[in-house]
């Protein structure tokens, strides 16, 4: 995934032909575009197909299950075209190295180490540094941290060297994209903010502004 803008466009929408073109449109001032399961499940797999046309796809499904399910899933998201898949870490050693392994380093694989909602608190963040060390372990490409806490940004940066940092949070769950990246976060990932702004254009450059700041 290249790192130019340092910014991942969450493309958490359900009309198909709006995720298309708000991509078309930002296709230029992004890095990747992250699809979760309400647009893969309103519009069908081939929406991973159609956007890595355009841009890069990183495929947020958080796989959360046995080895041979996290394989079979890693596998046809590579197969359509995705960049990276986010998987979750709690599931343990052999579901994380069956995702690690599934990609044939055809694509990157991204842990989450804490979610970035306030919930995220309740379970996640107490074990964020067990999950970081496990995916270490099965040579993750890197990890999911949040942006509403850059505070643990910087706990996890310090224990993974230079494997990456993508971090949700900016824009409508209040994270700030330079407080993030100042961090430690390599890209940052903001959707609502952008997608449903009546001018994306403007908001996405806003946020390469802030980040701008401080490079």
């Amino acid at each position: 995934m290249k790192q130019r803008t340092r910014i991942i466009l969450a493309m958490d929408e359900t009309d198909k032909e709006k995720a298309i073109r708000i991509t078309e449109l930002l296709k230029d001032e992004i890095d990747a575009v992250k699809i979760n399961w309400p647009l893969i499940l309103s519009s069908g797999p081939e929406m991973i197909n159609k956007l890595s046309k355009i841009t890069d796809v990183i495929c947020d499904l958080k796989v959360a299950d046995i080895p041979n399910t996290a394989r079979l899933i890693v596998e046809n998201a590579v197969a359509r075209g995705a960049c990276a898949v986010i998987v979750h870490a709690f599931t343990g050693e052999d579901s994380l190295k069956a995702a690690v392994e599934a990609a044939d380093g055809k694509a990157e694989i991204y842990a989450v180490t804490e979610m970035s909602h306030p919930g995220g608190m309740t379970f996640t963040a107490k074990h964020a540094e067990e999950m970081a060390e496990l995916g270490i372990r099965c040579d993750v490409s890197g990890f999911i941290a949040p942006a509403t806490r850059p505070e643990r940004i910087k706990v996890i940066r310090k224990m993974i060297g230079t494997k990456k940092i993508l971090s949700p949070g900016v824009g409508a769950q209040g994270g700030k994209a330079s407080e993030a990246i100042k961090a430690g976060a390599d890209h940052v990932i903001v959707g609502r903010s952008v997608y449903d702004s009546e001018d994306p254009l403007s908001a996405i450059r806003e946020i390469q502004k802030d980040i701008r700041s401080v490079l």
